[in-house]
Protein backbone atom coordinates (compact mmCIF):
# COMPACT_ATOMS: atom_id res chain seq x y z
CA UNK A 1 0.00 0.00 0.00
CA UNK A 2 2.68 2.74 0.65
CA UNK A 3 4.83 1.52 -2.09
CA UNK A 4 1.78 2.49 -3.99
CA UNK A 5 0.84 5.81 -2.63
CA UNK A 6 4.71 6.52 -3.60
CA UNK A 7 4.64 6.05 -6.49
CA UNK A 8 1.54 8.55 -7.32
CA UNK A 9 3.22 10.56 -5.83
CA UNK A 10 6.10 10.00 -7.29
CA UNK A 11 4.23 10.59 -11.05
CA UNK A 12 2.90 13.87 -9.98
CA UNK A 13 3.85 16.96 -12.51
CA UNK A 14 6.49 19.40 -10.60
CA UNK A 15 5.20 22.56 -9.68
CA UNK A 16 7.01 25.72 -9.95
CA UNK A 17 6.13 27.75 -6.50
CA UNK A 18 7.81 30.60 -7.70
CA UNK A 19 6.16 30.74 -11.00
CA UNK A 20 3.02 30.20 -8.98
CA UNK A 21 3.89 33.44 -6.57
CA UNK A 22 4.15 35.45 -10.06
CA UNK A 23 1.25 34.61 -11.54
CA UNK A 24 -1.08 35.30 -8.80
CA UNK A 25 0.65 39.46 -8.64
CA UNK A 26 -0.20 39.61 -5.07
CA UNK A 27 3.44 40.76 -4.65
CA UNK A 28 2.32 44.17 -5.40
CA UNK A 29 -0.87 44.35 -3.76
CA UNK A 30 2.01 43.24 -0.27
CA UNK A 31 4.42 45.94 -1.81
CA UNK A 32 1.76 48.50 -1.76
CA UNK A 33 0.86 47.30 1.72
CA UNK A 34 4.02 47.73 2.82
CA UNK A 35 4.19 51.72 1.65
CA UNK A 36 0.77 52.74 3.12
CA UNK A 37 1.59 51.47 6.01
CA UNK A 38 4.14 52.11 8.92
CA UNK A 39 4.92 48.93 11.55
CA UNK A 40 2.17 46.62 12.02
CA UNK A 41 4.73 44.02 11.74
CA UNK A 42 2.68 41.41 13.08
CA UNK A 43 -0.76 42.15 11.06
CA UNK A 44 2.10 42.25 7.89
CA UNK A 45 3.44 38.94 8.51
CA UNK A 46 -0.26 37.44 9.26
CA UNK A 47 -1.18 38.28 5.98
CA UNK A 48 1.53 37.04 4.28
CA UNK A 49 0.93 33.80 6.29
CA UNK A 50 -2.48 33.38 5.24
CA UNK A 51 -1.27 34.16 1.42
CA UNK A 52 1.31 31.81 1.71
CA UNK A 53 -1.30 29.01 2.89
CA UNK A 54 -4.00 30.35 -0.23
CA UNK A 55 -0.68 29.27 -2.59
CA UNK A 56 -0.18 26.13 -1.05
CA UNK A 57 -3.89 25.52 -1.40
CA UNK A 58 -3.62 26.43 -5.10
CA UNK A 59 -1.43 23.98 -5.83
CA UNK A 60 -2.80 21.08 -3.68
CA UNK A 61 -6.03 21.69 -6.18
CA UNK A 62 -3.55 21.50 -9.28
CA UNK A 63 -2.58 17.92 -8.63
CA UNK A 64 -5.70 16.82 -7.01
CA UNK A 65 -4.65 16.49 -3.09
CA UNK A 66 -7.59 16.59 -1.16
CA UNK A 67 -7.63 21.01 -0.29
CA UNK A 68 -10.91 21.58 1.68
CA UNK A 69 -11.34 26.10 1.06
CA UNK A 70 -9.59 27.55 4.10
CA UNK A 71 -11.95 29.12 6.56
CA UNK A 72 -11.25 32.80 5.33
CA UNK A 73 -13.88 35.00 6.92
CA UNK A 74 -11.78 37.26 9.82
CA UNK A 75 -11.53 39.41 12.69
CA UNK A 76 -9.55 42.38 12.83
CA UNK A 77 -9.19 43.89 16.43
CA UNK A 78 -7.43 46.63 17.45
CA UNK A 79 -7.78 50.18 18.50
CA UNK A 80 -8.91 52.92 15.67
CA UNK A 81 -6.88 54.78 13.33
CA UNK A 82 -4.50 51.05 13.23
CA UNK A 83 -5.26 50.50 9.45
CA UNK A 84 -7.61 47.95 10.03
CA UNK A 85 -9.56 49.32 7.25
CA UNK A 86 -6.64 49.38 4.53
CA UNK A 87 -5.58 46.24 5.29
CA UNK A 88 -8.97 44.65 4.79
CA UNK A 89 -8.70 46.55 1.51
CA UNK A 90 -5.80 45.04 0.46
CA UNK A 91 -6.97 41.45 2.13
CA UNK A 92 -9.82 42.06 -0.56
CA UNK A 93 -7.08 42.65 -3.89
CA UNK A 94 -5.20 39.50 -2.54
CA UNK A 95 -7.99 36.88 -2.49
CA UNK A 96 -9.58 38.33 -5.73
CA UNK A 97 -6.16 37.88 -7.48
CA UNK A 98 -5.74 34.14 -6.21
CA UNK A 99 -9.63 33.46 -6.93
CA UNK A 100 -10.98 33.18 -3.54
CA UNK A 101 -13.56 36.60 -3.89
CA UNK A 102 -14.86 36.43 -7.49
CA UNK A 103 -15.33 40.44 -7.41
CA UNK A 104 -12.75 41.64 -5.30
CA UNK A 105 -14.85 44.76 -3.68
CA UNK A 106 -15.26 45.20 -0.25
CA UNK A 107 -18.30 46.57 1.41
CA UNK A 108 -17.72 48.59 5.02
CA UNK A 109 -20.72 48.57 6.88
CA UNK A 110 -21.52 49.44 10.78
CA UNK A 111 -24.79 48.34 12.93
CA UNK A 112 -26.88 51.13 11.36
CA UNK A 113 -26.60 49.10 7.83
CA UNK A 114 -27.76 45.99 9.19
CA UNK A 115 -30.40 46.12 12.04
CA UNK A 116 -33.92 48.04 11.81
CA UNK A 117 -35.90 50.07 14.27
CA UNK A 118 -39.09 47.91 14.29
CA UNK A 119 -40.38 44.11 13.58
CA UNK A 120 -40.30 43.46 9.94
CA UNK A 121 -37.46 46.06 9.08
CA UNK A 122 -34.15 43.89 9.93
CA UNK A 123 -34.52 40.95 7.96
CA UNK A 124 -34.94 42.96 3.97
CA UNK A 125 -32.35 45.00 5.59
CA UNK A 126 -29.57 42.84 6.25
CA UNK A 127 -30.53 40.81 3.05
CA UNK A 128 -30.08 43.87 0.94
CA UNK A 129 -26.46 44.75 2.16
CA UNK A 130 -25.45 40.76 1.74
CA UNK A 131 -26.49 40.81 -1.41
CA UNK A 132 -24.38 43.87 -2.58
CA UNK A 133 -21.35 41.90 -0.44
CA UNK A 134 -21.71 39.01 -2.20
CA UNK A 135 -18.74 38.11 -4.32
CA UNK A 136 -16.32 40.53 -1.96
CA UNK A 137 -15.81 40.88 1.39
CA UNK A 138 -18.17 42.82 3.81
CA UNK A 139 -16.36 44.60 6.44
CA UNK A 140 -18.93 45.07 9.53
CA UNK A 141 -16.85 47.55 11.49
CA UNK A 142 -17.72 48.30 15.59
CA UNK A 143 -19.35 44.58 15.13
CA UNK A 144 -20.06 44.14 18.81
CA UNK A 145 -22.76 46.79 17.93
CA UNK A 146 -24.88 43.76 16.58
CA UNK A 147 -25.46 42.49 19.85
CA UNK A 148 -27.52 44.50 22.93
CA UNK A 149 -28.78 41.71 25.47
CA UNK A 150 -29.81 44.29 27.76
CA UNK A 151 -32.02 45.62 25.28
CA UNK A 152 -35.00 43.03 24.71
CA UNK A 153 -36.62 45.66 22.11
CA UNK A 154 -33.49 45.44 19.91
CA UNK A 155 -33.56 43.72 16.49
CA UNK A 156 -29.71 43.08 16.17
CA UNK A 157 -29.70 39.05 17.28
CA UNK A 158 -31.78 38.46 13.73
CA UNK A 159 -29.51 40.29 11.23
CA UNK A 160 -26.52 37.96 13.30
CA UNK A 161 -28.65 34.92 12.33
CA UNK A 162 -28.71 35.65 9.15
CA UNK A 163 -25.59 36.79 8.98
CA UNK A 164 -24.92 33.35 10.20
CA UNK A 165 -26.73 31.68 7.75
CA UNK A 166 -24.74 32.96 4.75
CA UNK A 167 -21.21 32.67 6.21
CA UNK A 168 -22.54 28.73 6.61
CA UNK A 169 -24.39 28.80 3.30
CA UNK A 170 -22.42 31.34 1.00
CA UNK A 171 -19.23 30.34 2.36
CA UNK A 172 -17.72 30.35 -1.48
CA UNK A 173 -19.37 33.91 -2.04
CA UNK A 174 -18.71 35.97 0.70
CA UNK A 175 -16.35 36.66 3.27
CA UNK A 176 -16.82 38.53 6.61
CA UNK A 177 -14.31 40.64 8.49
CA UNK A 178 -15.85 41.36 12.07
CA UNK A 179 -13.85 44.79 13.18
CA UNK A 180 -13.52 46.49 16.89
CA UNK A 181 -12.05 47.37 19.80
CA UNK A 182 -10.30 43.70 21.00
CA UNK A 183 -11.56 43.45 24.61
CA UNK A 184 -14.93 44.27 23.31
CA UNK A 185 -14.88 41.86 20.42
CA UNK A 186 -13.84 39.30 22.73
CA UNK A 187 -16.85 39.61 24.90
CA UNK A 188 -19.28 39.78 21.54
CA UNK A 189 -17.62 36.39 20.52
CA UNK A 190 -18.13 35.02 23.91
CA UNK A 191 -21.83 35.89 23.80
CA UNK A 192 -22.01 34.49 20.32
CA UNK A 193 -20.20 31.19 20.38
CA UNK A 194 -21.99 30.15 16.48
CA UNK A 195 -20.54 33.12 15.05
CA UNK A 196 -16.62 32.83 16.76
CA UNK A 197 -16.53 29.12 15.34
CA UNK A 198 -16.95 30.44 11.97
CA UNK A 199 -13.87 33.00 12.15
CA UNK A 200 -10.82 31.07 11.18
CA UNK A 201 -8.51 34.63 11.38
CA UNK A 202 -8.14 36.21 14.30
CA UNK A 203 -5.93 39.18 13.61
CA UNK A 204 -4.82 42.22 16.29
CA UNK A 205 -3.47 45.70 15.52
CA UNK A 206 -1.38 46.66 17.83
CA UNK A 207 -1.26 50.72 18.82
CA UNK A 208 1.36 52.74 16.73
CA UNK A 209 4.46 53.94 18.83
CA UNK A 210 5.03 58.07 19.29
CA UNK A 211 8.17 57.42 16.17
CA UNK A 212 5.70 55.25 14.21
CA UNK A 213 3.06 57.96 14.17
CA UNK A 214 5.49 60.82 14.01
CA UNK A 215 7.04 58.66 10.41
CA UNK A 216 2.53 58.46 9.44
CA UNK A 217 2.21 62.61 9.89
CA UNK A 218 5.53 63.48 7.70
CA UNK A 219 4.25 61.01 5.42
CA UNK A 220 0.93 62.09 5.33
CA UNK A 221 2.17 66.12 4.68
CA UNK A 222 4.36 65.23 2.19
CA UNK A 223 1.14 64.00 0.31
CA UNK A 224 -0.30 67.34 0.44
CA UNK A 225 3.17 69.15 -0.54
CA UNK A 226 4.04 70.43 3.58
CA UNK A 227 6.35 69.36 5.69
CA UNK A 228 7.78 70.28 9.38
CA UNK A 229 10.84 72.74 9.59
CA UNK A 230 13.22 70.45 11.68
CA UNK A 231 11.89 72.37 15.39
CA UNK A 232 8.55 71.54 14.21
CA UNK A 233 9.38 67.95 13.82
CA UNK A 234 10.24 67.57 17.71
CA UNK A 235 7.84 69.61 18.73
CA UNK A 236 4.92 67.05 16.75
CA UNK A 237 6.90 64.15 18.66
CA UNK A 238 6.18 66.04 21.62
CA UNK A 239 2.65 66.34 20.75
CA UNK A 240 1.46 62.95 20.00
CA UNK A 241 3.59 61.87 23.49
CA UNK A 242 1.50 63.78 24.96
CA UNK A 243 -1.91 62.72 23.20
CA UNK A 244 -1.28 59.48 23.56
CA UNK A 245 -2.09 59.98 27.36
CA UNK A 246 -5.17 61.51 26.72
CA UNK A 247 -8.88 59.86 25.79
CA UNK A 248 -10.07 59.19 22.43
CA UNK A 249 -6.52 58.66 21.20
CA UNK A 250 -7.57 57.35 17.54
CA UNK A 251 -3.63 56.56 16.19
CA UNK A 252 -3.09 57.53 12.81
CA UNK A 253 -6.65 59.52 12.87
CA UNK A 254 -5.76 61.50 15.63
CA UNK A 255 -2.28 62.69 13.54
CA UNK A 256 -4.41 63.22 11.09
CA UNK A 257 -6.71 65.67 12.89
CA UNK A 258 -3.76 67.45 14.31
CA UNK A 259 -2.03 67.70 11.07
CA UNK A 260 -5.33 69.30 9.80
CA UNK A 261 -5.55 71.98 12.56
CA UNK A 262 -1.79 72.60 12.42
CA UNK A 263 -2.52 73.31 8.77
CA UNK A 264 -4.92 75.90 9.50
CA UNK A 265 -2.78 77.66 12.34
CA UNK A 266 -0.23 77.68 9.38
CA UNK A 267 -2.55 79.14 6.71
CA UNK A 268 -3.72 82.05 9.94
CA UNK A 269 -0.28 82.46 10.51
CA UNK A 270 0.35 83.43 6.84
CA UNK A 271 -2.93 85.91 6.85
CA UNK A 272 -1.82 87.71 9.63
CA UNK A 273 1.42 88.74 8.27
CA UNK A 274 -0.65 89.26 4.86
CA UNK A 275 1.57 92.28 4.07
CA UNK A 276 5.00 90.43 3.41
CA UNK A 277 6.17 89.01 0.36
CA UNK A 278 5.70 84.97 0.49
CA UNK A 279 8.41 82.30 -0.71
CA UNK A 280 7.29 78.70 -1.50
CA UNK A 281 8.91 77.75 1.66
CA UNK A 282 6.10 80.38 3.55
CA UNK A 283 3.53 77.98 1.78
CA UNK A 284 4.77 74.88 2.70
CA UNK A 285 6.71 74.72 6.01
CA UNK A 286 4.67 73.47 9.15
CA UNK A 287 6.57 75.86 12.23
CA UNK A 288 6.76 74.97 15.98
CA UNK A 289 4.34 77.34 16.47
CA UNK A 290 1.74 76.13 14.18
CA UNK A 291 2.15 72.70 16.23
CA UNK A 292 2.41 74.53 19.91
CA UNK A 293 -0.57 76.48 19.99
CA UNK A 294 -2.73 73.11 20.63
CA UNK A 295 -4.54 72.93 23.60
CA UNK A 296 -2.44 69.47 24.06
CA UNK A 297 0.21 71.64 25.51
CA UNK A 298 -1.77 73.22 27.88
CA UNK A 299 -3.20 70.87 29.66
Amino acid sequence: MNNRRNLELSTIKSLSLKQEYENTKIQRVIDILEEELVGLIPVKTRIREIAALLIIDRLRKKVDLTSNSPGLNMSFTGSPGTGKTTVALRMADILYKLGYCKKGHMLTVTRDDLVGQYIGHTAPKTKKILKKAMGGILFIDEAYYLYKPDNERDYGAEAIEILLQVMENQRDNLIVILAGYKDRMEKFYESNPGLSSRISNHVDFPNYTAEELLVIGKIMLEEQQYQFVPEAEIAFLDYIKKRKEQPLFANARSVKNALDRARMRHANRIFENGNRILTKADLVNITVEDIKQSRVFTL
